[in-house]
């Protein structure tokens, strides 16, 4: 054969192979499946803004955000490997740990998200119930498994309530049974039972307020919580997130209203200016508190920590007492810098 031509045919094949072989550097996308604890509303957009602006795109990961249906659902579904991370009550994975000693794939939180509980007392001012102390003695309602329901003796000890009497029902039902008077006071979060009697046609000059962290009772909320597994396999993923998420966080709370565009892009039926305070009570009320600026955004302080793990133990009766240390991870958390996210304290 010609010379010139077996060069050019041995230049020819080196060509096609180059073409079909990726390139050594090329990154590859890690698959990621997140599961938030509730469905699309205003506060979802900490994890929709990233997805949607491509934050984890570049950070190399192929996430998913589907919507939840309660923080003890996302931690179960994490364990059973169904999902790789996703965000949940811390007081739901401590319990889940306490209560599965044995489980192999049990989550941990990687990231705080929500510094205080959300979860709160409310009552109409004409029941005469303005203070915690108020209380005792009252029927409240609440689904058996709502947060500041489990949460209800660390709050009642705090502040020196009495026995109370509980009704249950769904969801939907509790702000309307407490308008209709069939219970004094209902448990609920802050950012959604405020404005589902609102939506009630009740005004929020006509209720009673009270935060169980306003009262003494200092519980973590929400965390982003992953895989043991994940973490073990794949901690640049993990970390890779974390710093993505947190650069969406800090586009949310810079400009809310946009922000919740993003909410609207995966349920096109929800109320934009509803979900906009929503998203942002939640970032006075949780997010942006005093606590987390003292404490730092995504962190956590031991002996809180440690505090709020025998409090869940004593509350939520667990099989075994709950170990602070084996719930929390924050050697992935991202750099100093990279989460200095929150804007300044309102005046």
């Amino acid at each position: 054969m010609n010379p010139t031509r077996r060069h050019c045919l041995a230049l020819g094949a080196a060509l096609i192979g180059a073409l079909a072989t990726p390139y050594a550097g090329a990154q590859t996308t890690t698959p990621i499946k997140f599961q938030l604890d509730w469905r699309f509303e205003g506060p979802s957009a900490l994890f929709l803004l990233p997805t949607a602006k491509g934050y984890f795109k570049q950070a190399g990961l192929d996430v998913t955000v589907d919507a939840g249906n309660g923080s003890g659902g996302t931690v179960t579904r994490i364990a059973s490997g169904s999902y790789d991370m996703g965000f949940a009550d811390m007081a739901a994975l401590m319990e889940f740990h306490a209560n599965n000693p044995d489980a192999p794939n049990k989550p941990v939180a990687v990231m705080m998200v929500y510094n205080n509980t959300p979860a709160a007392a409310f009552a109409l001012k004409k029941s005469g119930i303005a203070k915690p102390g108020d209380l005792t003695g009252k029927k409240l309602g609440a689904p058996v498994f709502d947060a500041g329901r489990r949460a209800f003796p660390i709050f009642a000890k705090a502040n020196g309530i009495g026995n109370v009497a509980w009704t249950s029902m769904d969801p939907p039902l509790r702000e309307t049974m407490l308008v209709r008077g069939d219970v004094d006071a209902i448990t609920g979060f802050s950012f959604t039972s405020l404005l589902n009697l609102e939506a009630r046609g009740v005004k929020p000059q006509d209720v009673n307020v009270m935060n169980y962290a306003d009262y003494g009772v200092k519980l973590y909320g929400n965390a982003i919580i992953a895989s043991p597994k994940l973490i073990k396999e794949n901690p640049a993923a993990v970390k890779a997130f974390l710093v993505a998420f947190a650069k969406g966080a800090k586009d949310v709370m810079a400009n809310p209203a946009a922000a919740i565009e993003y909410v609207k892009q995966r349920d096109g039926i929800v109320n934009v200016p509803l979900e906009t305070r929503r998203l942002q009570m939640a970032i006075n009320d949780v997010v942006n508190s005093p606590d987390a600026r003292a404490e730092g955004f995504g962190q956590v302080v031991p002996a809180r920590l440690s505090l709020m793990a025998s409090q869940v133990s004593d509350a939520y009766g667990t099989k075994t007492r709950v170990d602070p240390a084996a719930v929390w991870n924050g050697s992935l958390l991202p750099t100093k810098a990279e989460l200095n996210v929150l804007p300044a304290a309102r005046k």
